[in-house]
């Protein structure tokens, strides 16, 4: 419990001074889902991420998976980015289109945004890039097991984890958030970013 205390506070000043830098991502965005349990409970993690930059943009939990409304995981990614994506990528699901429809009005109706559905494993038009991302998830939640709650700090020290201090062979070595324009300095990234955070707080 002790090292949770840490994690939970720690996460909590890195998430308030990360949530106001702006990443440079590209315009075409991916969206999917990934079952994990909670206190044994099936729910789903839905995750946005920008394709070209790898940078995991926005994430909501959902105890169902196709009828949740994951319209606030699309306009929290607006937010953040400062855009809307001129490209998302997803699965057939209808929640996935409606959601699109919803947050992303005003923008579709005057740019056009391609929501591009029904995607195979094979070719052009798969989803391969988020089937890897889920992979790497899913080895840090057999690690952890099992969580404690849906709004638990675990989750958003991953999202820190994935964007700002894990490298990718992908990206050439480079992390996601330096792929978007934020780089981190120092071989410890944690120590950094957390040092950043109190400075900022203070």
């Amino acid at each position: 419990m002790t090292v949770y205390r840490w994690i939970k506070k720690y996460v909590a000043l890195m998430e308030k001074y990360l949530e106001q830098i702006e990443p440079q991502v590209s315009n075409t965005w991916r969206a999917d889902e990934l079952y994990f349990k909670v206190q044994g409970n099936m729910k789903y993690l839905y995750a946005l991420m920008d394709d070209q930059t790898r940078f995991w943009i926005a994430k909501e939990v959902a105890d169902k998976k196709y009828t949740t409304d994951v319209a606030p995981l699309f306009r929290e990614g607006k937010k953040l980015a400062g855009k809307a994506p001129s490209t998302l990528i997803t699965d057939g699901a209808f929640n996935f289109h409606s959601a699109f429809e919803k947050a992303y009005y005003r923008e579709n109706k005057a740019l056009a945004i391609r929501h591009v559905r029904h995607i195979h494993m094979k070719g052009d038009k798969n989803n391969n890039r988020m089937e890897r991302f889920n992979g790497e998830l899913r080895d840090r939640e057999k690690v952890t097991r099992s969580l404690n709650k849906s709004d638990t700090p675990i989750l958003a020290g991953m999202q820190i984890f994935h964007n700002y201090v894990r490298p990718h062979m992908a990206l050439e070595g480079k992390t996601p958030s330096e792929a978007a324009g934020i780089k981190v300095e120092g071989e410890n990234k944690w120590l950094t970013l957390i040092q950043n955070a109190s400075k900022r707080k203070n």
